[in-house]
């Protein structure tokens, strides 16, 4: 019986649509549900398998026991996979949701960690569910204090899409009115538990512009009916998240917005199918379609569309346009500036801090919340007023340990399993999540003479930190152990872990939005300047980083350019 899992879904003779769009995961499903919406046949290309939601999770239920290593992976597993080991979640519940080290390989200049999830559903199966909208202050303020070009588009310009994303996916939180963290639409946010609510009043008290507050997270706690219409339920506060949630309690395209969209009959999904290039017709001065290489079989298939979504996430996107080479683009498709590839940045996560607290033994919490605390960004604002650029977001949390930490030193005996049977003390945690400055020497391209074996040429990352992000940790790690302090914490540790770049799995830049095309390659609708049927729409969109969380704003501008170019479709403009 030949393997059904390797085969391509959806298949068909048809090679002409109304759409391509360029990788399923968050904004690629987006791209998807609104366009087949807008009544657009649409062909969603995946270079991974095929994930259909509950069915594929093979691990959603398991108890830690039925695991063969419970939980954690082989000594021959790390050794040969290094890179992918060091994942955030990774482990024996959630590989089959990652690619192996050796299945995609690239080019490291410079150290740089590339996450990567090749199936439908992409990275929206393991991503942390955090949905902050951005304020004014992160589209402006680059400009603003000199470490970036000006964004082609405000707060104000996508609002109304976060609100339009908010609803449908389902985000949590609480309507705060922090000019720093914008509200939303939002669920009845989980509950903080009595230490989160006593350090949040304490650095109110102590720091009368600084506010922990509920985050927002793509959570169900309270369904909908458009949630329920979608077949999702209500988060059950497992937190076990990464594993593909068989109750659809978390967003993902596989759970949400692929199933919404094939609803409407527009839709085909073509998994193995690993994108070679965008093709521009020199005569038509457009894009007239994709060139892909389906991974099993090698064969080569052209497909023709009016308009091409490029959501193969940020790396992957910059690969597929630098090499997009014709006479008329010789180094990238829209690449007359020779600014494609440059400007790649990420997130700074490289601090933390922790501490014990004491009392509150008599008090416990419900479930595993699968959410945590913001600090909302305080640095930076309305005036630059530190050494560095740029502000950062703290996320925190509180939990009680496992079992009494003084009866931890003996593993063994009636005393150890009767000590089981009641919690620890309380320890809280913070850690960092810090806008960084786009820099022209950080970028990726092209190998010249090493191929991938699909015969693509691999990526060389050059992507690194600088002062200004070493100004930040410092700074985090200071105020943040004051702020636990001051909260009556004890036992205040501050954490560097000195990660690569990359390791955040918020990669961003490379094809940047810009008001003007001499210092970007994207217009204010995500178009090309130079191939307007062409829009960029994930990670590699970004003309600065921010410090919220990226991944709603992604589904925010997929949307908004979704719904652009469907109009500019019907008036015949392209």
């Amino acid at each position: 019986m030949p393997d059904q899992s390797k085969k391509p879904l959806q298949t068909s003779d048809h090679l002409t649509y109304d759409a391509i769009v360029i990788g399923s995961g968050i904004s690629g499903g987006w791209a998807a549900k609104e366009l087949c919406e807008l009544g657009l046949k649409t062909l969603v290309l995946e270079r991974g398998r095929n994930v259909e939601h509950i069915k594929d999770y093979p691990t959603a239920t398991l108890d830690p026991w039925q695991f063969k290593h419970r939980g954690q992976m082989t000594r021959e597993f790390l050794g040969e996979n290094p890179l992918i080991s060091k994942a955030a979640g990774f482990g024996e519940d959630d590989a089959h949701f990652f690619i192996k080290d050796k299945d995609h390989p690239y080019i490291q200049e410079k150290p740089f960690d590339w996450i990567r999830g090749y199936q439908v559903g992409g990275k929206s199966l393991t991503w942390g569910r955090a949905c902050q909208r951005w304020s004014k202050y992160e589209f402006t303020n680059p400009e603003r204090f000199g470490y970036g070009i000006a964004w082609p588009i405000g707060y104000d310009d996508v609002a109304p899409w976060y609100s339009h994303v908010e609803k449908f996916i389902g985000v949590c939180g609480n309507k705060d009115g922090i000019e720093a963290m914008p509200d939303g639409e939002f669920l009845p946010p989980f509950d903080m538990n009595c230490v989160q609510e006593v350090i949040s009043k304490k650095i109110s008290e102590n720091y009368p512009d600084r506010h922990l507050v509920h985050a927002r997270w793509a959570h169900l706690t309270k369904p909908n009916q458009l949630h329920l219409d979608q077949g999702r339920g209500k988060c059950q506060a497992r937190n076990i998240c990464m594993r593909g949630c068989p109750f659809g309690g978390y967003f993902s395209s596989v759970s949400s917005t692929l199933p919404w969209a094939k609803r409407t009959g527009n839709l085909t999904v073509r998994p193995f199918s690993v994108v070679h290039s965008v093709i521009y017709d020199e005569k038509l001065g457009k894009a007239t379609g994709v060139k892909v290489i389906d991974t099993n079989t090698k064969e080569v298939i052209e497909y023709k569309a009016k308009i091409i979504f490029m959501n193969a996430s940020a790396l992957n996107t910059n690969l597929i346009l630098l090499n997009s080479t014709s006479a008329r683009f010789p180094n990238g498709l829209g690449n007359d500036n020779g600014l494609l590839g440059k400007y790649v940045a990420f997130q700074n996560y490289r601090a933390s801090v922790t501490a014990g607290i004491d009392g509150f033994l008599d008090r416990y919490y419900f479930g595993r919340n699968p959410t945590e605390l913001i600090l909302a960004n305080y640095r930076n604002l309305q005036r630059q007023e530190t050494d560095y650029k740029g502000g950062f977001t703290t996320f925190m949390g509180a939990y009680r340990h496992q079992h009494p930490a003084e009866t931890a030193t003996d593993e063994i005996g009636g005393d150890y399993k009767d000590s089981l049977t009641e919690p620890g003390g309380w320890q809280v945690y913070m850690y960092l999540q810090g806008e960084t400055v786009p820099k022209e020497s950080n970028h990726v391209r092209l190998s010249k003479d090493q191929k991938d074996q699909w015969g693509i040429p691999l990526l060389i990352t050059s992507v690194e930190y600088d002062d200004n992000d070493e100004r930040m940790i410092q700074d985090f790690l200071t105020q943040s152990a004051d702020m636990l302090q001051k909260a009556g914490c004890t036992n205040i540790e501050k954490h560097e872990n000195k990660q690569a770049p990359g390791l955040d799995i918020h990669e961003m830049g490379g094809v940047r939005m810009g008001k003007d095309p001499k210092t970007s390659l994207l217009n204010q609708w995500n178009q090309l300047h130079l191939c307007k049927n062409v829009f960029v729409t994930d990670g590699a969109c970004m003309t600065s980083t921010g410090n919220q969380s990226p991944s709603i704003l992604y589904m925010a501008l997929t949307a908004r350019a979704a719904n652009y170019a469907a109009g500019e479709i019907k008036k015949g403009n392209l």
